[in-house]
């Protein structure tokens, strides 16, 4: 296989020091790469370092001359906010050339899911989602070799994110995706670059295997260096005792022999295998089981973003008692979270509360609100968890410690804390409180991968009741026992995610046999995919007629040859065939 890219030694020093040290790689045709870190590790900044957008500190990076590379930011750049949805994708390509491939990004964008009616609106009122597809977009017109896709999962609802795995799982090119999200990576990827202590690890093995290979790697160095420093015991121990024979008895000989074993001691110790920091904070979840049959009862009640705004959904009764941890799912923008904050206010205000909300007499609430407004950007550290707990100082600062925050960090503002440390703050709040009832609020939006897989394990054993708003299938799969799914504004349950991934992903037919009494949504939920699938058809049927009308000297077979494979697919998918 060709490389595409590759690095040697490559080095990057910010403000604080090396963030990256001795970077070394060959990158090849065919290579699907996920790039797997902790929070702050350099991630993005290696990525920047890849395309050419921010300069090494040291070492080089060589792309070959054949491989055309396109980056996918985590957002949308704010250059782009007042562009139309077809200024925003031809932006990259130069003047000249955007005219005669404003075809190409129509039909990018039709293959994406945006309609010819929204081609004319700005960037900038488009969702997280509606973002992501369309910087997929401005980066496919260049017909890039390779892809950097940094977070493009962030913030994506269920629906959308099924989209994007499908998208790469059946994209040729080669890419590079930086994600916390196990489900998607183990989906699209075969290798794994592990970017950890400064430098860059690489398994041609997919993401959960490559960090199982990882955990047998380090188990296997803790070992290795186990015995090295036994050795280096024995022999610092020798060279001591010769030392001492060799100034008692006046022995040159001895005294010659020691210093040669302390050089050889100091040499040992270079060669001292290297084990991981890795990372130092775990986090737990402590709460209590209230002897009840329920914590909390819900009956006809309509959710509202707001009491004078449309409502967003109704459901039917429901309980709500110790054990259960549920999965609250659906499409951004359909009440998830307004959800969670009504019954939040119901609980603190039950006099003001919707009716149809009850909750046990002796029920202690937690919220996780994925804005963190319990949090309060004046207080220190320790005034921060007082809020939560009625805690002694020294508990208090015990606490912080434990979760990593250093003992001159505790009077540091609230202000001054990053996304992800804030993150930590409000789970040791919510761990020292013993809630019996926790409601959160996207909880995933700033944790690492290690931290998901923590918050899933010690959720599964929270003694309390949970509900959790997450669209990371791996935490929802791995800790939740039921599943509410929120579609066509009726909030259903289901006690396995497959059906509910099948109807977010626009498959209802999957899981007809299951809900016969659904069986005419299904059929219109089909008939609205075919007529989606037809009219691509048709577009692209007219392009090629259209060039294919053209002489011969102005036609352009490559794209006549995209086309028709465009085509055959298509009518594979409706069976005209």
């Amino acid at each position: 296989m060709s490389t595409l890219l590759s690095a040697q030694s490559v080095g990057y020093d910010n403000t604080f020091g090396p963030l990256l040290t001795g970077i070394s790689f060959s990158l090849k045709k065919g290579d699907r790469i996920g790039l797997i870190g902790d929070n702050g590790c350099g991630k993005s900044t290696l990525l920047k370092i890849l395309s050419g957008d921010l300069s090494a500190t040291r070492g080089t990076v060589t792309v070959a001359n054949q491989c055309l590379m396109a980056r996918v930011e985590q957002s949308l750049p704010t250059t782009l906010h007042q562009r139309t949805l077809l200024d925003a994708v031809l932006n990259d390509l130069p003047a000249s050339v955007q005219p005669v491939e404003r075809w190409l990004a129509e039909v990018l964008l039709t293959s994406l899911g945006f309609d010819e009616t929204v081609w004319s609106l700005t960037a900038g009122t488009l969702s997280g989602g509606q973002h992501t597809r369309l910087l997929l977009a401005r980066a496919l017109i260049r017909q890039p070799d390779l892809l950097l896709l940094d977070e493009p999962s962030n913030h994506l609802d269920l629906p959308t994110l099924l989209w994007l795995e499908q998208f790469l799982q059946n994209w040729n090119g080669s890419f590079v995706l930086v994600s916390h999200d196990r489900s998607l990576l183990d989906n699209v990827t075969n290798c794994s670059w592990i970017l950890r202590d400064k430098t860059l690890q690489f398994f041609r093995l997919p993401c959960s295997a490559a960090r199982a290979t990882l955990v047998e790697k380090d188990q296997a160095d803790a070992h290795r260096r186990q015995a090295e420093q036994t050795e280096i015991n024995r022999v610092t121990k020798s060279a001591k005792r010769l030392a001492m024979w060799g100034s008692q008895y006046d022995n040159e000989k001895l005294a010659r022999k020691a210093k040669q074993m302390e050089k050889q001691v100091e040499r040992l110790k270079d060669d001292q295998t290297q084990l991981t920091a890795g990372n130092q904070w775990q986090l737990r979840l402590s709460g209590e089981a209230l002897a009840a049959d329920r914590l909390l009862a819900l009956s006809s009640v309509q959710v509202r973003p707001a009491s004078d705004a449309p409502v967003l959904f109704s459901l039917d009764p429901l309980q709500v008692k110790s054990g259960d941890r549920i999965a609250l799912v659906g499409r951004n923008g359909c009440g998830k979270s307004s959800l969670l904050h009504c019954l939040w206010q119901a609980f603190h205000q039950p006099a003001d509360a919707e009716n149809g909300v009850v909750f046990h007499p002796r029920v202690r609430v937690g919220y996780y609100d994925q804005s963190q407004q319990q949090l309060r950007d004046s207080d220190s550290l320790t005034d921060a968890l007082s809020r939560f707990a009625p805690l002694t100082e020294g508990q208090r600062k015990m606490a912080l410690i434990g979760a990593g925050f250093p003992y001159l960090r505790h009077q540091q503002q609230v202000s001054a804390l990053s996304g992800g440390e804030r993150s930590r703050l409000l789970f040791i709040g919510l761990t020292l409180a013993h809630y019996s009832l926790l409601l959160l609020d996207e909880p995933t939006n700033h944790l690492d991968m290690a931290g998901k897989e923590q918050l899933a394990e010690t959720l599964k054993n929270f003694s309390g009741a949970v509900v959790l708003v997450s669209h990371d299938r791996t935490l929802i799969e791995q800790s939740c026992n039921r599943f509410w799914l929120i579609d066509n504004q009726r909030l259903q349950q289901w006690h396995d995610p497959q059906p509910v991934y099948a109807i977010l992903a626009g498959h209802p037919q999957a899981v007809a046999a299951k809900i016969p009494q659904q069986a005419e949504h299904v059929h219109s939920a089909e008939e609205c995919e075919e007529e989606r699938l037809l009219s691509n058809l048709l577009a692209l049927e007219s392009k090629l007629a259209e060039d294919l009308a053209r002489k011969p000297k102005h036609q352009k077979p490559e794209r006549q040859h995209q086309w028709q494979q465009q085509i055959a697919r298509l009518h594979a998918l409706l069976k005209l065939a």
